[in-house]
């Protein structure tokens, strides 16, 4: 089957439970936000496995070639004025059997499947050189090779006017197309821009600035194989997956990687055993913490402590050997500058400790 990357596999410590399947439809979904009073969209147990629909919010770019029958729903049926304070299309929320504060759910990522053959990448005026560019709108539509796992740009699109309203619906076969990035080939690596559990507070939270509940990290690591430890801060966890993406570079520098819709199977399963500062993500290779500010340096620093604080609390360095070790083995990245909050990212490497880490 094409575009599935399944480097790792359910682990032999948690059995799959029971398989559900969750749509992404007007009643399932939430628009631009978390929000502790949201009515599941599905209830499960500890180790179940889900298999999800996620819809990005940018298929209008090209509804021609991104907007089948069922996004179309949510498009036409989810009011503009409802799609807020974020963007992002959110499905679920998923309720986890005893899920407490102070939980973490360990979500599996197993497979994640484009849901069609395009994406879409705007340069937008959230983007980190909008002022650089005259304050001009652009979309790329890319199509994808599934026997090479590439994608290619099919074409691009000055956008018309600003790019203001989530969903907006482009349309684009009246519009100046023109050629872009001929010849070039880019990896495909599906993952989730934003996902995560509902944060402790009254009312809305926007889906756009990522924080200790996850949300729009835009780690492009977050996928098929990668495993994510969320801290629970409300009762069930009320866990929701959205804004996928086919590609994206750590920046995502013009305010989008290559948008597209994804089916994601995943295995959640819920940990009383161990407590994490913030949004944990474990890849084959790699423990990877995150750090969040609106100033980069403060995001960095917050990203240090989290490591710090994982090699100490969970690997049993001391602090000061934790020190040395994150300046001599680790490397730091910038996940992302536009997501209001900007990202910075830590990894250090799994197979430089005793098996038992």
């Amino acid at each position: 089957m094409p575009f599935i990357c399944e480097p790792g596999q359910v682990r032999p410590d948690v059995a799959p439970g029971a398989l559900h399947h969750l749509k992404a439809t007007p009643e399932t979904i939430h628009w631009g936000y978390f929000d502790p009073s949201i009515k599941p969209a599905l209830r499960i147990r500890s180790g179940d496995l889900i298999q999800a629909e996620a819809v990005t919010h940018h298929a209008g770019d090209a509804p021609e070639l991104m907007m089948d029958e069922a996004v179309t729903r949510i498009f036409t049926e989810v009011p503009e004025d409802d799609r807020n304070p974020g963007v992002h299309i959110m499905t679920g929320p998923i309720y986890v059997d005893d899920a407490k504060p102070g939980d973490v759910l360990e979500v599996r990522y197993l497979r994640m499947v484009p849901r069609n053959r395009y994406g879409s990448n705007l340069a937008a005026n959230w983007g980190y050189l909008y002022k650089e560019f005259g304050e001009k709108e652009r979309v790329t539509i890319y199509e994808l090779d599934a026997d090479f796992n590439t994608a290619s740009a099919l074409y691009a699109y000055d956008f018309p006017g600003k790019y203001l309203t989530p969903g907006t619906i482009t349309n684009c076969p009246e519009c100046d197309r023109q050629s872009a990035l001929p010849g070039v080939r880019i990896p495909a690596r599906p993952h989730l821009g934003t996902a995560g559990v509902a944060p402790a507070v009254d009312g809305r939270v926007s889906t756009i600035p990522p924080g200790l509940h996850g949300g729009n990290i835009d780690n492009w690591r977050i996928g098929a194989g990668a495993t994510m430890y969320y801290p629970v801060q409300v009762e069930g966890g009320l866990f929701s997956i959205g804004d996928p993406h086919v590609s994206q570079g750590d920046g995502e520098l013009s305010g989008t990687a290559i948008e597209s819709s994804l089916n994601v199977l995943m295995q959640i399963v819920l940990r009383k055993d161990f407590e994490t500062p913030g949004p944990l993500l474990e890849t084959p290779k790699w423990w990877i913490v995150h750090g969040f500010d609106e100033d980069l340096n403060v995001a960095m620093k917050q990203a240090s402590l989290n490591m710090l604080s994982l090699l100490s609390d969970h690997v049993g360095l001391s602090k000061n050997d934790a020190y040395s070790l994150m300046s001599v083995a680790s490397d730091f990245g910038v996940t992302q500058v536009v997501d209001g909050k900007q990202g910075c990212h830590v990894r250090v490497p799994r197979d430089i400790f005793p098996s038992r880490a």
